[in-house]
């Protein structure tokens, strides 16, 4: 069986419901990303003090923190510090964005991020799909685009 696509112009705007394909599609409750850091403290205090998330978890390996859970609303994200082996000083966050939604005020979310050290990549704008958002880089150089629900 074909899917039919339909563009968010074409159904108005309006949810679609999507008719299932043989064989049956694949169907997830949760995803969490893990972000491969180079220093897990700098992370940390990135996605803790600047973001807002809070830390649920840390792991340690030989006494030594290695990696993070963090939780954001109902959003987990992971960190695990990057061991080296791929090359010291790799490019982690290169080609990669999260697009996170959030009921809060979208201007008064990015003027406390900026009120915490934080800086914008770009500011508080309308998107043509009718949302308000913004994107912060972190350190290691992942893309998260926050925006209201739309």
């Amino acid at each position: 069986m074909d899917r039919e696509r339909i563009t968010a112009q074409e159904r108005g705007g309006a949810p679609v419901q999507r008719r299932r394909t043989s064989p049956e599609t694949l169907r997830l409750r949760r995803a969490w990303p893990t972000f491969t850091v180079g220093d897990i403290g700098t992370s940390l205090k990135f996605y803790r003090d600047t973001l807002g998330f809070v830390v649920d978890e840390i792991w340690e390996r030989e006494g030594r923190r290695v990696g993070a859970a963090l939780l954001a609303g109902s959003v987990q994200i992971m960190l695990s510090e990057d061991d080296g082996a791929k090359g010291a000083g790799r490019d982690k966050g290169l080609g990669f964005r999260l697009h996170l939604t959030t009921i809060q005020d979208i201007d008064a979310l990015a003027e406390s991020v900026v009120a915490r050290g934080g800086a914008l990549e770009t500011p508080p704008d309308e998107m043509p799909w009718g949302v308000r958002a913004f994107t912060v880089v972190d350190p290691d150089g992942y893309r998260l685009t926050i925006s209201s629900e739309g």
